[in-house]
């Protein structure tokens, strides 16, 4: 027996799994298109650069958990480790010229090394939405609210909380920086060393610790919120009052930042307790500056992510898929025979299980396995009169049906 294992952190999708994962993707891509939204595909490893300049040098993603590695020329790639910063690449490089807003959704794997643990792999799968040139708050809300669509489809509503927070403009957030560092400054000696290498360069993701420690501190500190400037006070109060007029229900987490250095003003997270400590299963928020950073032109943008593999540990099992019919030639001559006829029905709609080989009771075992609504044999002497026998595989009943009508009989099984 082999001992090749899949690597820590990554896992088949065995039928049942893909058929659950399969099920969160077809349903977002059906609502994302209610939305307008077109799909869109970056590829799975870009230059180091995108994502190391945009995520931050701070960052847990860029100095803990990136996949990067040199190709034969010596160039550093990174396999990516979220979509956002990918989508935006691909805008500046191929899509600058188009009229704006541009609304784009995606879906695939990402690669981040960390603690593989329930619903967080290594390769993980991530739908997402990226809303690109629309400055107003309006924005934010329709995002949010699209998230709050597909969550609803799933059945998931009841198991979420939307909890809502702003991160303000770049003035409000630098006056608030000075705030905080001061605050923090004075606890220097119960912070983490990550927090520490933090505090000078970007001390809101501070926030984003699970130091027992640096959560102690920062339980007291000052709140952005409270240190809104005029312009972002109204673009938050503006979010919350279309959240309401949509009737999406929010709680606000005054303490909720994301863990990306190009987001500002709204951020938020749909989480459930439902999955142990991994609560989020949606998250994101604006980050107006991002595509600038890139060396784009100025561009506002908001977008969210959805973790696949978290949503398809919370939903129903979707419906069992269609039940075959089982063809059973019973020798040589009649394999071409079935060979023909199963394409024939393939082609007219039918769902079609090939028996390639063994006896008819060995046949008529695999095919209740396979839960088989019908059997079709060919034998010698069904061929001889151009006829098949159709077996229901419910009751047992046998029919011979001529091959010329086999279609119209077996509609009843399709």
């Amino acid at each position: 027996m082999s001992d090749l294992q899949p690597p820590r952190g990554t896992h088949d999708l065995l039928p049942e799994d893909q058929r659950r994962h399969r099920h969160v993707t077809e349903t977002a891509h059906d609502i994302a298109a209610l939305y307008g939204y077109a799909e869109i595909s970056t590829p799975i490893f870009e230059s180091t650069d995108v994502f190391s300049r945009t995520l931050g040098e701070t960052s847990d993603v860029v100095t803990k958990e990136m996949y990067t590695f040199n190709d034969k020329k010596n160039r550093s790639l990174t396999l990516r480790p979220e979509g956002t910063a990918g989508v935006a690449r691909a805008f500046i490089s191929g899509l600058r010229s188009q009229p704006l807003p541009l609304k784009f959704y995606y879906q695939g794997p990402m690669f981040r090394y960390e603690r593989a643990q329930k619903g967080r792999q290594r390769q993980f799968h991530q739908f997402g939405v990226e809303l690109l040139g629309v400055a107003d708050a309006l924005g934010d809300v329709e995002t949010i609210a699209m998230a709050a669509h597909i969550l609803d489809r799933l059945g998931l509503a009841g198991d979420v909380t939307l909890q809502l927070n702003t991160l303000g403009d770049s003035e409000s957030r630098q006056a608030y920086n000075k705030k905080l560092v001061g605050y923090l400054g004075a606890h220097k000696a119960k912070l983490s060393e990550d927090s520490l290498s933090r505090l000078d360069r970007n001390p809101l993701r501070i926030f984003d610790s699970k130091d027992e420690g640096d959560r102690e501190v920062i339980k007291d500190a000052p709140l952005l919120s409270d240190h809104l400037n005029a312009a972002s006070t109204v673009f938050f109060e503006d979010v919350k009052a279309g959240l309401e007029t949509a009737g999406i229900d929010f709680e606000l987490n005054p303490r909720l930042v994301r863990g990306l250095d190009y987001y500002c003003h709204t951020a938020f997270e749909f989480v459930t307790d439902t999955l142990g400590a991994q609560g989020a299963v949606v998250a994101g928020g604006r980050y107006d500056g991002l595509i600038e950073m890139m060396g784009g032109p100025p561009t506002p943008g908001i977008g969210w992510a959805a973790g696949v593999e978290r949503l398809a540990l919370m939903i129903t099992a979707p419906p069992e898929p269609g039940r075959p019919i089982a063809i059973m030639p019973g020798g040589n001559h009649a394999k071409a025979e079935a060979l023909a006829i199963t394409q024939r029905l393939r082609r007219a709609g039918f769902c079609i299980d090939l028996g390639f080989s063994g006896n008819l009771k060995k046949r008529l075992n695999r095919a209740n396995k396979s839960n088989a609504v019908a059997a079709v044999i060919l034998g010698d002497d069904e061929l001889a009169k151009r006829a098949a026998t159709v077996r229901d595989m419910e009751t047992g009943e046998q029919t011979e049906v001529p091959l010329s009508s086999l279609e119209d009989h077996l509609a009843r099984y399709r």
